[in-house]
């Protein structure tokens, strides 16, 4: 569609779960234009076929919690089979404590309330991503 050059150094490579395309596009836009490789997954199962294809250079999922087919929690524990490490951050209109009993025990995550501005979603992406990196602003 453009033909933007790619910055050379992404600021790493988040795959964005959401089964309302008005929010994936928004939230998609917001994160490329601030340097991340976006991913983009309608659903649970299509986000598990992205992992088999680009799971290694994928660092952190962005999924809402609830959708068709596969909900966030059920997605995560998929994930964390084959990725242990993989950081995520859940984005759900509903209480956090609404979706936290369906969690494994002690998993780690970062949330976001819907509905969330660009600011917000780009500064919970840049926590979850920069607990372990040293990128500056």
């Amino acid at each position: 569609s453009s033909t933007v050059p790619r910055p050379v150094m992404s600021c790493g490579t988040v795959l964005l779960v959401e089964d309302e395309d008005a929010v994936r596009a928004f939230a998609s836009r917001a994160l490329a234009s601030r340097g991340y490789t976006v991913l983009e997954a309608r659903s649970g199962v299509e986000a598990l076929e992205r992992m088999k294809t680009d799971g290694a250079d994928i660092e952190l999922v962005v999924s809402d919690v609830v959708m068709p087919e596969m909900d966030g929690p059920s997605l995560l524990r998929e994930l964390r089979k084959t990725q242990p490490n993989l950081k995520i951050i859940f984005v759900s209109g509903y209480a956090e404590d609404a979706f936290k009993k369906n969690l494994p025990e002690g998993e780690v995550f970062a949330f976001l309330p819907k509905p969330f501005s660009l600011k917000q979603l780009v500064q919970a992406v840049k926590e979850a991503m920069g607990s372990d990196a040293t990128a500056s602003d």
